[in-house]
């Protein structure tokens, strides 16, 4: 019985990289929609978030199941339990590559970045990128140096996040309303994507250490 238990336990973990990954390919494939105006690859985002949202809820219904029949205690129970928290955790970081996507596909033909903040959204693509892959390494290794990278390309996201209301509050900012608006939310959308990885990277701390680190960042979007 221990046998099984500790086989779908085993699989939980799989199951939750496999998401990462798909994670991972949405918000780079977002990324390079926007700053491309490529609709395709837009499109092709938007439609496969409900394949990752599928597999959220087939993680959090063998979840509850091995918790209903299990009764996991102790470290094992720390597992289930997170592993229902991360399926959440990507679920909302997919959900944050449709809307980028979205608004991708929304400006397109034309370009939802101008030109003064090409480079800065570049950078926060490469960043929430990097939080992407090194999630999709840290659930498959819980290596806790890579939770840490996480926790800087997170800084960095919000040194990005926080430029971008530099530019639109300046003096010089010429941009059309609609321009103003699409630049808050995307970068909105990067910040929290960020933050997201975060709670990853303090969950699978917390399942090697048995300590949380510090608050996770609040749940929102």
């Amino acid at each position: 019985m221990r046998d099984i238990f500790d086989a779908e336990l085993a699989q939980l973990g799989e199951d939750l990289v496999a998401m990462a990954a798909r994670v991972e390919r949405a918000i780079t494939d977002a990324g390079v929609a926007l700053l491309t105006a490529d609709l395709p690859r837009a499109e092709s985002v938007i439609m496969d978030d409900l394949g990752i949202d599928a597999m959220e809820r087939d993680l959090d219904e063998r979840c509850i199941l091995l918790l209903a029949q299990q009764q996991p205690v102790a470290t094992d129970l720390r597992v289930v339990v997170s592993a229902l928290r991360m399926s959440a955790t990507l679920e909302r970081m997919g959900d944050l590559a449709r809307h980028i996507a979205q608004v991708a596909r929304g400006r397109y033909p034309g370009h939802a970045i101008p030109d003064p903040l090409a480079s800065t959204f570049t950078e926060m693509h490469d960043a929430a990128v990097r939080v992407a892959r090194r999630t999709t390494t840290l659930l498959g290794t819980r290596d806790l140096a890579i939770a840490a990278a996480v926790e800087q390309d997170d800084d960095t996201l919000d040194e990005l996040h926080e430029n971008t209301f530099t530019v639109l509050l300046g003096g010089g900012w010429t941009g059309s309303i609609q321009e103003t608006v699409d630049v808050t939310l995307l970068g909105r959308y990067y910040e929290r994507f960020g933050d997201h990885g975060v709670s990853i990277a303090k969950r699978v701390t917390y399942l090697v250490t048995g300590a949380m680190a510090s608050a996770e960042p609040a749940a929102k979007g």
